[in-house]
């Protein structure tokens, strides 16, 4: 049977990349703009087609302005699995609803969008004239019409199994569009600065989506690198900073990353890359500092911190050392020597990430960050924890084989104290945190493993 027609029904067509962000992302803009995700599908897996329950249209226009996974929204009419169903559907939605987009004086258009196959135009256009039952008195204009329906039909996901007829069938009035146009208009090809570890531009403006990042927020990243989450961020209103150790990246100094440049140009920095986008105005500053460090008053400051930690393989985990903390057996620096960088375990970097956003994130304040795993040694106990701060999602991003990373959403959801800074020293989770330390030879070791193995068999 047809689903029956409720009020404030949406169906969203979404986009059919980065599948496992797509839910945190619905669920985190809905949250930042007073809705509630409710849903009759149990399981939204792999399937472009949701049915959410929105509160009002205009909370599904404020959706659309800020997702990336989202291609369309639609105000739900009818659904079936079957013709029969959706006109059975469409018949019993509220024709006073229907109305103020009908009427005489209004144009319109029906699209047609099919997933997973493609139709004749002689076959788009009966399904077209089998809607003649509903009360469409305006006429039809298809260069710039009022209103935009569709028909959109799913014919499941497998390319080599196409079903001859859909397994559902959606018609709607069209509300508006995702910000899918970012994902190229930002593309790191086309910025001035970049580096070796420069965030895909589509990823950054999901971490900002998790991170519920809106205007006149204050937005963190202390391992800030070329600046590509803060660009991110400072498009959807945000004021940026960031802390990085690397003194040539965060001047714009030294080797360049793009081919055939041999070293960066006079303007190849952070505030030089928010103004190619117009966004100079929302960059605060950027420091040389250590994260491992404090250098930061107590207080809180920042409504998200939004991160991309280095993982010891295309930029190398450090931070500054001291006299005390050179080992036994190599000789001492004279005093005056600026402090030796050290080795920065990743289990010790996660530590004080949790401890820094516990401590100066506000209340409701999210921190967003990339964790590395070998994948044959992941288990949940793995994600860092922190009294202070909520797990809010946990996304996984394949990098090969036998490793991925996953983006760690989490909320502050009680206000810092000191006893909370060795907090997890007694968690039972300890032991498992330290599997991060030897990410980087894991990660070495399956490539060597994988070219020895290529080597072999070119040689039979």
């Amino acid at each position: 049977m047809a689903l029956s027609c409720s009020r404030n029904r949406y169906l969203l067509l979404m986009a059919q990349e980065h599948l496992e962000f797509r839910l945190p992302e619905i669920k985190s803009l809905l949250s930042l703009f007073g809705g509630q995700f409710t849903s009759n599908q149990e399981i939204y897996g792999k399937s472009p087609f949701w049915i959410l329950s929105i509160p009002s249209e205009d909370i599904a226009r404020n959706l659309m302005k800020r997702t990336v996974c989202a291609k369309s929204i639609f105000e739900l009419w009818g659904h079936g699995k079957s013709p029969e169903e959706l006109y059975s559907s469409l018949k019993n939605y509220p024709v006073e609803k229907m109305v103020p987009f009908l009427h005489s004086d209004s144009t319109y258009k029906i699209k047609i969008h099919t997933f997973n196959k493609t139709l004749t135009q002689e076959e788009k256009v009966k399904r077209i004239d089998a809607l003649e039952f509903l009360p469409f008195e305006g006429k039809v204009n298809l260069k710039k019409p009022q209103h935009i329906f569709s028909i959109l039909e799913d014919y499941g996901l497998d390319p080599n199994c196409i079903p001859e007829s859909p397994h559902n069938i959606y018609f709607g009035r069209w509300i508006a569009d995702g910000q899918r146009e970012l994902i190229e208009s930002y593309s790191v090809k086309k910025r001035h600065f970049i580096g070796n570890t420069s965030m895909d531009a589509g990823l950054s403006f999901i971490m900002a989506n998790h991170g519920k990042v809106k205007e006149n927020d204050i937005v963190f990243d202390p391992f800030v690198g070329t600046g590509g989450l803060l660009i991110a961020s400072a498009h959807f209103g945000a004021y940026v900073c960031g802390t990085d150790i690397d003194y040539n990246t965060v001047h714009g100094l030294g080797k360049a990353s793009r081919k055939n440049q041999k070293w960066r140009g006079p303007d190849e920095n952070i505030r030089a890359n928010l103004r190619q986008y117009g966004l100079e105005k929302y960059y605060l500053d950027v420091l040389v500092s250590d994260a491992s460090k404090p250098s930061w008053r107590k207080g809180t400051y920042f409504d998200a911190i939004i991160t991309d930690p280095p993982y010891g393989i295309r930029e190398s985990t450090r931070r500054t050392g001291s006299q005390k903390e050179i080992p036994k057996g190599i000789e001492k620096c004279p005093e005056s020597h600026v402090p030796v960088s050290l080795s920065y375990h990743l289990s010790d970097m996660f530590f004080d990430l949790l401890n820094f956003a516990a401590e100066t994130l506000v209340l409701g304040g999210r921190l967003v960050y990339w964790l590395p795993v070998y994948t044959p040694e992941y288990t949940e106990e793995m994600v860092p924890w922190h009294p202070c701060l909520q797990l809010i999602s946990n996304c996984e991003q394949k990098l090969s084989s036998h490793t991925s990373r996953r983006l760690i959403t989490m909320e502050k959801v009680k206000t810092f104290e000191n006893r909370d800074q060795y907090s997890h020293l007694l968690s039972d989770h300890f032991l498992p945190y330290q599997g991060h330390n030897s990410f980087r030879e894991k990660y070495f070791s399956g490539v060597t493993k994988r070219i020895a193995k290529e080597e072999k068999c070119s040689q039979e």
